[in-house]
C-alpha cells in the first residue's frame, strides 16, 4: 500500500464513544483466529501462525490500530493468537489496542473478576483496552455486570467497558450503573450493515447518539453477501460452512433481491478505484458521522488489504443515503 494512503488512514482516528481511545473507524475482528476449538470456534477455518501474521502485520501496516477478539473464541485461542501476532511484530505494532469480551451465558456478574486473570494471561501483556460484556443473557442484571467491570477498571485492569447485543434499555441501565462509579459506557458491539439496519428502527442506534456511545458494528459484509462474489457466482454458496449458511442471505430469492444493491456498490467500487465490499464498509462508517466503527474479519492477508483500502476514500453524502435507500427496497 503507498505510504500516502496509510497516512491518510492514520489521520481518520476518531475517539471512541466516551472513551479517550482514538481508534480507526475499521478495526480486525479476530474470531476467525479461533484454531477450530469450541464450538464457536468450529465456525471457520484453521489458520496457520503465518497467515494471522501476515493478517495482523497488514492490518497495522494499513493503519488498522484495534483488534476485538473474546474469551468464547476458541476458549481464549484467539487472544492468544492474536497476542502471539502482535508481539512477534515488536515495533510495528506499537499502539495497538485490544478489545476482548467476557462470557455471560450461563454465569453470574462476579465471573468477570474471576476470569480477568485468565484474559490477561492469554493476551501475554497486552493490556485490555475495552472489555465486553458478550451478550445480554446472565444471571445477573446489567447493572451488576457494570458493577464488577467498574472494578476491573478501578484496579488498573481494564481500562474501558463495553457491551454487546444490548437493547436501547439495556444500554442506559448499564450507563446509569457506571455512571454511578464515575464512569461512562463505551460501546455496543452489534450487528449492522447495509442489509441488517435493526438498530436504525429499534432504538439502539438513537440511544447510542444520545449518550455518546459508540456503536461497533459486526458482520458488516453480511457474511460475505455484500462483497457480490455469491451474485456473481451462487454456485460458491455450496463451499461456504454449515453455519453460515443458516442465513437466509444465502438463497436464491434473498440474492436477486438485493442484487440492486450490490450492483450499484460494483458502480461506486469502479469510481472510487475500490471494491463492492469496500464502498459497503464505507457506507458503515460514514453513514452516521463517527459514531459507529466496524471489525471486519480477514482470513488471508489479502482480506486484510481489502479491508483498509475501505478507509482511503469517502462517499459522498449523497452517495450515503442513494446506498441506504436502495438497501431498504431490497425488504420490500
Amino acid at each position: 500500500m503507498a505510504k500516502q494512503t496509510i497516512e491518510a488512514n492514520d489521520q481518520l482516528r476518531r475517539r471512541l464513544g466516551n472513551s479517550d481511545l482514538e481508534l480507526s473507524p475499521l478495526g480486525l475482528g479476530c474470531w476467525q483466529f479461533s484454531k477450530g476449538s469450541g464450538m464457536v470456534g468450529k465456525f471457520w477455518p484453521v489458520l496457520s501462525d503465518e497467515d494471522i501474521l501476515g493478517i495482523v502485520r497488514t492490518s497495522l501496516d494499513g493503519g488498522i490500530n484495534w483488534f476485538d477478539t473474546a474469551e468464547v473464541y476458541g476458549g481464549g485461542k484467539s487472544e492468544e493468537a492474536l497476542a502471539d501476532a502482535l508481539n512477534a511484530l515488536g515495533d510495528a505494532a506499537r499502539g495497538a489496542h485490544v478489545a476482548t469480551k467476557w462470557w455471560p451465558i450461563m454465569r453470574a456478574a462476579g465471573s468477570i473478576s474471576r476470569t480477568i486473570d485468565e484474559r490477561l494471561r492469554r493476551l501475554k501483556g497486552w493490556p485490555i483496552d475495552l472489555h465486553q460484556v458478550h451478550q445480554p443473557y446472565s444471571f445477573s442484571s446489567a447493572a451488576a455486570e457494570m458493577n464488577e467491570m467498574a472494578k476491573l477498571v478501578q484496579q488498573g485492569k481494564i481500562r474501558h467497558i463495553g457491551v454487546s447485543n444490548f437493547s436501547a434499555a439495556r444500554m442506559r441501565e448499564a450507563d446509569k450503573a457506571l455512571r454511578a462509579h464515575g464512569l461512562r459506557l463505551t460501546s455496543n458491539q452489534v450487528k449492522y450493515n447495509l442489509l441488517d439496519r435493526r438498530i436504525e428502527h429499534n432504538g439502539v442506534l438513537d440511544t447510542a447518539k444520545e449518550l455518546g456511545v459508540a456503536i461497533i458494528a459486526y458482520s458488516p459484509l453480511e457474511q460475505g453477501v455484500l462483497t457480490g462474489k455469491f451474485h456473481s457466482n451462487p454456485e460458491l454458496v455450496r463451499g461456504i460452512a454449515a453455519g453460515r449458511k443458516l442465513s437466509g442471505s444465502f438463497k436464491p430469492a434473498a440474492l436477486a433481491r438485493t442484487r440492486p444493491l450490490v450492483d450499484r456498490l460494483a458502480e461506486l467500487a469502479g469510481k472510487y478505484d475500490a471494491s463492492p465490499s469496500q464502498v459497503a464498509l464505507n457506507w458503515l462508517i460514514h453513514a452516521n458521522g463517527d459514531t459507529v466503527f466496524a471489525i471486519p474479519g480477514a482470513s488471508k492477508p489479502k482480506h486484510a488489504q481489502e479491508n483498509v483500502h475501505a478507509m482511503a476514500f469517502k462517499l459522498s453524502g449523497s452517495e450515503l443515503l442513494e446506498l441506504g435507500e436502495l438497501a431498504d427496497r431490497c425488504k420490500r
